[in-house]
């Protein structure tokens, strides 16, 4: 049955600051828009509730709360009426991507009344217990894979400061070029090129920061533009082999794009190699600690900081001889992650299958 939030929640709001209970104790959880923050001793809601971020940073991220806790006033309550499971709710609201209905430009808020008729299927409580098990179970082998992921990762960080040491530092000496030797540059559109109608669900995914987690791309599929208007966008497609590289907020969070089809968000810049380096050693040099401190201390602008192409072309990259760069690229190529990789992809299918009304599957973790 095709239903609309509105049918199967009401919002409730939170005058809570996160001052107010600086040195409060107690037994009752509250939360706020990073999590947990401590215990105090009061409530708000008797009963287990979904939260999402409405202000500011994080805007639509949605969590699960337990009975007898409160959240603070940056965030809304999502109370679920008698014909949905909290956690089938839950799951419910993170897929519809609710960021999509910012408004505000300096301090982006999201309102109940504008996401309210968003639509999704409603099945019987029994049968959202059983997708709650299904997505439960998925969520559980998507993070033991990621986990292993991060293990291998940080075993190839391991060798890479091995051989090419700090950045910026440079501790075996190697020859520095400005990054314009060894990549084009470009920024992002500007917003006049991209106005909120032009955004449609399931098109050419924008990357902008928010969608650069942990060196990886994370596209939003509900916030894309269409084939024509990324036709009109030419000049700003990114292909595999580049890096995104987001120039406001956490500069410097940068990710290699893995395929053709997306655009360069208007706040990031794409960095496409010319075939001395790759994008791959680009984008672990601009990701190392050392080298974001000196990116963050080159940014203009005082409300909101951010770089640009002349800054960016200057970046100061350490060049190592091409045998050291095929002795780290051969390790890299020892390290197998495809399974693990191919393992979170098909996590991820069967997640939003189930979510969207598919095929129900019984999920044996040692299948995957």
């Amino acid at each position: 049955m095709r239903v609309t939030l509105g049918d199967v929640c009401e919002k409730g709001a939170s005058n809570i600051k996160q001052s107010d209970i600086a040195n409060m104790t107690g037994e009752y959880p509250i939360y706020g828009a990073a999590g947990y923050i401590g215990n105090v001793d009061f409530y708000h809601q008797e009963k287990p509730y979904v939260a999402i971020v409405k202000d500011g940073a994080g805007i639509g991220r949605t969590t699960l709360h337990p009975a007898k806790s409160s959240v603070i006033g940056t965030m809304q309550y999502l109370l679920p009426k008698d014909n949905v499971l909290p956690e089938y709710l839950c799951y419910v609201v993170r897929h519809m991507h609710l960021e999509k209905y910012f408004t505000g430009a300096t301090i982006p808020h999201i309102y109940f009344r504008d996401y309210k008729n968003e639509q999704f299927n409603l099945d019987s409580l029994d049968k959202q217990a059983e997708i709650v098990e299904i997505l439960g179970k998925a969520e559980s082998i998507i993070l033991k894979r990621r986990k292993e992921l991060a293990e291998l990762d940080n075993l190839i960080k391991a060798r890479f400061v091995e051989l090419f040491g700090d950045p910026v530092a440079n501790p075996h000496g190697f020859d520095k070029v400005a990054l314009s030797e060894l990549a084009d540059i470009k920024i992002g559109p500007f917003g006049s090129l991209l106005h909120k109608e032009d955004y449609i669900e399931g098109g050419h995914a924008l990357l902008n920061p928010s969608h650069i987690i942990d060196g990886k791309v994370a596209p939003d599929y509900k916030l894309t533009v269409s084939a024509q208007k990324y036709g009109e966008l030419s000049a700003y497609h990114l292909k595999a082999g580049d890096v995104v590289m987001g120039r406001r907020g956490e500069m410097g969070r940068c990710a290699v794009v893995p395929c053709d089809g997306y655009l360069c968000g208007t706040g990031s810049l794409m960095i496409r190699t010319k075939g001395e380096v790759t994008a791959d050693y680009i984008q672990k040099i601009i990701s190392f600690p050392s080298f974001k401190k000196t990116i963050e201390d080159m940014a203009v602008g005082q409300t909101m900081p951010n770089l640009n192409v002349p800054i960016v072309s200057n970046f100061q990259i350490i060049k190592p001889p091409i045998e050291v760069q095929k002795s780290y690229y051969t390790f890299v190529e020892q390290v197998d992650k495809s399974k693990v990789v191919e393992s979170i992809h098909r996590m991820n299918v069967l997640f939003n299958i189930t979510l969207n009304g598919g095929n129900r599957y019984d999920i044996r973790a040692n299948e995957f």
